[in-house]
């Protein structure tokens, strides 16, 4: 029997179905789907007749470059799509089914992209040399801005909300607001989430910028354009993960938080 799969981004406004079967899940590490998702990104994939926009209220694209376009919600900020032109293909983010997809993960795209804060296969690895200054940006640049480095521990967090928002989960490190610098502000929306979280996005490209919770303020790792100094530490909320999203590199996995 045919299954049909349902997903929605984290606030609602956007909700699709694609009909099975779905390809199995290839994960992303270039730039452009770090910027995006806020970490790496990850997609199944179906026909475009296999794929059913159901509720597009808040559903926007951008054209991230000259073979495709992504798809995000511009309410909360969810990355859901990325549409390449000419291909009649759709692919969909795993983080955003409602449901268990029952997916392997096969392929790995563009692993020589990955930033220095974790690796592709394993425990992270050593990085560069701590940069004094950490330089951030949305996708398409209309929100930029300047931090002190380094970044130091990195946090995944695999709860429902990030996973509906970054497209798989989320990796971020804590900062203090008041030595973030802005160069440019013109792009930043805000979403005030269903668990109580502050969430920082960019309107027109959708890239996941920052998060606030409790008074501690957090910079998505996948922001940062260069070096990060950092280093991946530990995964939470481990009890939300879905069944395509177990960790293998051997760092601390907590249920919740520890």
């Amino acid at each position: 029997m045919t299954q049909t799969y349902h997903g929605s981004c984290a606030c609602g406004g956007v909700a699709f179905a694609a009909t099975g079967p779905l390809r199995a899940i290839a994960e992303c590490h270039c730039g452009q789907c770090r910027r995006t998702s806020g970490h790496f990104w990850a997609a199944t994939s179906v026909p475009e007749e296999r794929f059913q926009a159901e509720r597009a209220e808040t559903l926007r694209w951008f054209r991230s470059s000259e073979i495709a376009e992504r798809g995000f919600c511009n309410r909360c900020g969810a990355s859901l799509l990325w549409h390449p032109f000419g291909e009649g293909t759709m692919h969909m983010a795993p983080g955003a089914f409602d449901d268990p997809v029952g997916l392997p993960t096969t392929q790995v795209l563009f692993p020589e992209d990955a930033p220095d804060y974790y690796s592709v296969e394993g425990p992270p690895h050593a990085g560069p040399a701590a940069p004094e200054r950490l330089d951030c940006a949305c996708l398409c640049g209309k929100v930029r801005f300047t931090l002190p480095g380094p970044a130091g521990e990195i946090t995944a967090c695999h709860c429902r909300e990030c996973r509906k928002l970054s497209g798989l989960y989320s990796a971020s490190f804590e900062a203090d607001e008041a030595t973030v610098d802005w160069q440019d502000r013109s792009g930043l929306a805000t979403w005030d989430g269903l668990t109580g979280i502050t969430h920082g996005f960019c309107r027109n490209c959708g890239s996941s910028l920052w998060h606030r919770a409790e008074g501690i303020f957090s910079i998505e790792a996948g922001a940062v354009t260069g070096p990060t100094g950092g280093r991946l530490a530990r995964h939470v909320h481990m009890s939300q993960s879905a069944d395509y999203d177990q960790p293998d590199d051997g760092l601390p996995c907590y249920p919740d938080l520890p």
